[in-house]
């Protein structure tokens, strides 16, 4: 079990699992913002913070709910739908995770600016 949060604590989470890769999105949102993204299945993941104390914010298809935290302003997860099995999928900031090594995690690119 991992633990994860926003850069001041308002947003914590819990994660189960090891992440070996993660995506970095090249769009405009997620480069702008740094995001390296694991996805993991929603039961994985584990809120230890009410969802009223977060903001929101879809944008494109509107079928990523990226969530932030209002205070910091970090993101530390987002939540949505795994397009090919359509089950509910979280993608977690690995950077927002606790003791996680970056440098071993593979990068895999993800060309979201193009996407339709």
């Amino acid at each position: 079990m991992l633990e994860g949060s926003c850069h001041c604590g308002c947003i914590a989470f819990d994660v189960e699992g090891q992440p070996v890769e993660a995506f970095e999105c090249n769009c405009t949102y997620c480069s702008r913002r740094g995001l390296l993204l694991w996805f993991v299945p929603r039961d994985q993941f584990h809120l230890r913070t009410p969802e009223e104390a977060m903001s929101s914010y879809r944008f494109n298809r509107h079928v990523i709910d990226h969530r932030f935290c209002p205070q910091c302003g970090v993101q530390a997860f987002a939540f949505g739908q795994d397009s090919k099995t359509g089950g509910a999928v979280v993608a977690v900031n690995v950077r927002c995770l606790e003791g996680v090594d970056l440098a071993a995690i593979e990068r895999k690119p993800f060309d979201g600016r193009h996407r339709l």
